[in-house]
């Protein structure tokens, strides 16, 4: 998986104000934890922040704070504001290579399916999927291959196999499909 670093700064625990202020300057206010860990309260600013989360991808994250030594982590949480959908908040999870990460990876449908040849039509449900594995493990996206597809099939989460790689997501989630038309039925219902 592509590494993305991101350079912040240390903070103190502070009041709304504090935070207000924060954001007004173009920073975002920021928390990292796990891995027995204490808290870290850091900022981060809010163009380099908006490369990470208006992607589809997924990134491991090396926070650089106050030029110290790379922490490596995941996104954990986002918080937006409602309105003007500016970013409030971050939290992220701080990971190591020895531990399995649990991260959400975009989908790459590739091929035709037959499905679609027939006179049927394609949909899509869902864009990413939620996996599990070590951090030299995860891929940076999962091909699903829907050339074997045909007319009123789906393929599911569960129908994901990668190696050394555990689907999370719900096994029941729909990834994609092709749906019979009314003129595949109609064509049929004549002959």
């Amino acid at each position: 998986m592509q590494h993305f670093e991101l350079k912040g700064t240390t903070r103190k625990v502070g009041n709304k104000a504090v935070i207000k202020a924060f954001r007004r300057e173009g920073l975002v206010p920021c928390n990292l934890y796990g891995l027995g860990m204490d808290n870290v309260l850091f900022t981060v600013n809010a163009k380099e922040l908006k490369v990470l989360t208006d992607t589809p991808k997924s990134y491991i994250v090396d926070l650089v704070l106050d030029g110290g030594k790379p922490q490596t982590a995941i996104l954990h949480e986002l918080q937006w504001h409602p309105v003007t959908d500016a970013c409030l908040h971050v939290d992220f999870l701080a990971v190591n290579e020895t531990k399995p990460i649990a991260i959400s990876v975009p989908l790459v449908i590739e091929g035709h399916a037959k499905g679609v040849q027939q006179g049927g039509k394609f949909y899509q449900n869902a864009r990413s999927l939620k996996i599990c594995a070590l951090m030299k493990n995860l891929p940076d996206e999962l091909t699903i291959d829907i050339t074997n597809l045909g007319l009123d099939k789906r393929i599911k989460a569960s129908d994901v196999q990668v190696k050394d790689v555990t689907v999370v997501s719900d096994k029941d989630t729909i990834i994609c499909g092709v749906k019979t038309t009314r003129n595949v039925t109609a064509a049929a219902a004549e002959e």
